[in-house]
């Protein structure tokens, strides 16, 4: 069995909103079940070198976050320090993949159907899981039985779960303009609060890192992770680890 756990980067804006979050980006980590447990435990251990007790996220490892959070009591030096060993951790697994859905949200709104930040989280929700269809038959393929999956996203508040839950059971019934024929995807999408999900806050970590390559041109943190992104298989990232919608012309 394979999880994939989303989570998002940044936050899908209202059309008047543009200028300030030009791209919007979900973050996904698959993580297969017989390694969870080894994941799990190189988390709490690197939560015990630095003395965290709390998750861990992306933005708490900004210096403009003055709020307080699990990693206030780290210093810049010590953060890095751990911002290293958690992509080390995604890095260590050749079994661990990542993906992400980069969207770009001038482009976006003038699709028709986009119209809400609803919208742009629900295209990226839905390019997300047919890449994850894709990457489910292709090592299904390779390993010469059915492997299937099921997917985890961060709790995002009661009534955009649900209506997420609606439209993720309408896919695998092939309505909603799906596409893909979700046949390898198990049960429904589950809803976990990131505090409580191991896979969740590497999936954060991976939309983090991202989104400041692309909206910052700043690779640090990316190229820790950049040999983790599903490839096809000539090797090509683009359009399998990372997704751009809507996808660029030409």
């Amino acid at each position: 069995m394979q999880i994939l756990f989303i989570d998002e980067s940044g936050t899908p804006p209202p059309v008047d909103k543009i200028a300030t979050s030009p791209l919007f980006v979900l973050g996904g980590a698959i993580i297969p079940d017989e390694f969870w447990h080894r994941v799990k435990a190189d988390l709490e251990a690197a939560k015990r070198d630095f003395d965290v007790t709390g998750e861990i996220k992306w933005r708490f490892f900004s210096p403009d976050n003055r709020k307080h959070h699990s990693l206030s009591h780290l210093d810049a030096a010590d953060k890095e320090a751990l911002r290293t060993r958690l992509f080390g951790i995604i890095a260590r697994y050749k079994s661990i993949k990542t993906m992400s859905v980069i969207v770009d949200v001038a482009a976006a709104y003038e699709l028709n159907y986009i119209n809400s930040p609803d919208d742009l989280y629900w295209y990226a929700y839905k390019t997300m899981t047919e890449r994850f269809q894709y990457y489910l038959q292709d090592i299904s393929r390779i390993a010469g039985q059915r492997i299937n999956g099921i997917i985890v996203c961060d709790h995002r508040g009661p009534n955009d779960d649900r209506r997420l839950q609606e439209l993720h059971s309408k896919l695998l019934l092939g309505q909603h303009d799906a596409h893909s024929s979700y046949t390898h995807l198990v049960e429904g999408v589950f809803i976990a609060p990131s505090h409580l999900s191991v896979g969740i806050q590497f999936a954060d970590m991976v939309g983090g890192a991202v989104l400041r390559r692309f909206k910052a041109d700043d690779p640090r943190f990316f190229d820790q992770i950049a040999d983790t992104f599903r490839k096809s298989d000539a090797g090509k990232t683009e359009g399998y680890g990372l997704i751009r919608f809507p996808k660029r012309r030409g």
